[in-house]
């Protein structure tokens, strides 16, 4: 058994690849970048906006609905960004694919959730459909309405390429958008995916009024929760302790700017889960990530107590009152015994 208090006692970024990643932002620092982000809802839009900040970058934006077509637009493309929706990646790929791309085009991916038939995370998907060009996640505590603010923020860029992720830190670097990078691709997808899930269960505790106490422990204990899922598909336990990790699930699970926090919220109140998309009027990405998630744990034999009720509670075989009841009278054990 893993005690995971003791983690952020002994994190610590390989020095070699601090180095590595900080000399080549320095060689990179006056060199003029093409990027093309594919996908133009709100989170594309953010990111195309925080590119353009840095006068240094020619950002391109590309959607279904775009006069220009996707050859066009990614013809010089030194970067490629997609912000397109969980099930908008293979209908993307198979575009890009019939195209001629460069082996040393980087692709960045800027998508949280899991593919249902294959149970791949994002990055996963895109090195499997381009295996010779490097693949940068994107992910932090960036809630796109406060992107569009322009209020300050933070995220990180991660790849086994670090050369890559230092190009992509240097894209988007700026004084009001902090990016740090790191070596842990998997781990920082997962943070930014498993934490949408939790966020249906801060919305549900936050309508039924339980108070600061009651949410409290539910993010303390939706931790180890995804820890214990990313260390089993080969993440870095540490990861889950940065931005990617409890950033994201602090900024998620706070802010009623989330939508799948209101997916939880409006099933407190009572209303349908059709009724709240209806309102919502765009994806909330912790509903398949939910459904998905139940697959891969029977897989993985992982426990999943929060994410199991938020399961039955998106699928109507439990109501948010009993979902709390359920979690309350849990077997008692050790805080720190990770097999839960």
């Amino acid at each position: 058994m893993r005690n995971y208090a003791s983690i952020l006692l002994k994190f610590k970024y390989p020095k070699d690849s601090v180095s590595q990643c900080t000399n080549n932002n320095k060689n990179m620092s006056n060199s003029k970048k093409n990027l093309t982000i594919i996908g133009a809802g709100l989170w594309g839009q953010g990111l195309a906006k925080l590119a353009q900040y840095n006068e240094q970058n020619n950002v391109k934006l590309w959607s279904r609905t775009s006069n220009e077509s996707l050859a066009s637009v990614i013809q010089e493309a030194d970067v490629i960004l997609s912000a397109v929706s969980m099930k908008g990646i293979r209908p993307t790929i198979e575009k890009l694919t019939a195209l001629t791309i460069p082996n040393q085009t980087i692709f960045i991916t800027a998508t949280k959730g899991l593919e249902n038939k294959t149970l791949l995370t994002p990055s996963q998907i895109w090195q499997k459909s381009f295996p010779r060009n490097p693949v940068v996640v994107l992910s932090g505590p960036n809630l796109s309405k406060e992107i569009e603010q322009k209020l300050p923020a933070a995220t990180v860029v991660a790849s086994e390429n670090l050369a890559a992720a230092a190009t992509v830190q240097e894209i988007f670097s700026s004084e009001i958008f902090r990016v740090y990078s790191n070596h842990d691709p998997i781990g920082t997808e997962l943070g930014g995916t498993l934490k949408n899930v939790m966020a249906i269960a801060s919305g549900v505790c936050d309508g039924l009024q339980l108070g600061t106490n009651a949410k409290s422990a539910l993010l303390t204990r939706a931790l180890p929760e995804m820890i214990r899922i990313g260390t089993e598909l080969g993440a870095s336990p540490e990861t889950f302790f940065g931005l990617s990790g409890l950033g994201d699930l602090i900024a998620t699970c706070y802010s009623p700017l989330s939508r799948n926090y209101q997916v939880g919220y409006g099933l407190s109140k009572g209303k349908s889960l059709e009724q709240i998309l209806a309102e919502l009027g765009s994806t909330a990405e912790g509903i398949n990530t939910t459904n998905v998630l139940v697959q891969l744990a029977k897989k993985y034999r992982i426990a999943i107590p929060i994410s199991r009720q938020v399961y039955r509670l998106i699928n109507g075989k439990i109501t948010p009152q009993e979902a709390v009841k359920e979690l309350m009278a849990r077997d008692l054990k050790a805080e720190f015994d990770d097999l839960e």
